[in-house]
């Protein structure tokens, strides 16, 4: 419903745009101020998840 709204407002010219920008500014934010490698991580980006039955893999 706010994607809607934004592009009735004319921040964006249609969902489709607005879809890309807003999942494109998300990510950016994510690997400038996501979580930190520290002796506590879960390892996910060293081994993958790959393996797990219980795990999704895109």
């Amino acid at each position: 419903m706010q994607i809607a709204q934004m592009v009735e407002q004319g921040e964006f010219l249609n969902r489709e745009e607005a879809v890309e920008e807003l999942l494109s500014t998300g990510i950016k934010a994510y690997k400038t101020s996501g979580p930190m490698e520290d002796d506590d991580s879960s390892g996910f980006e060293d081994e993958g998840m790959m393996g797990h039955e219980d795990e999704y893999v895109f």
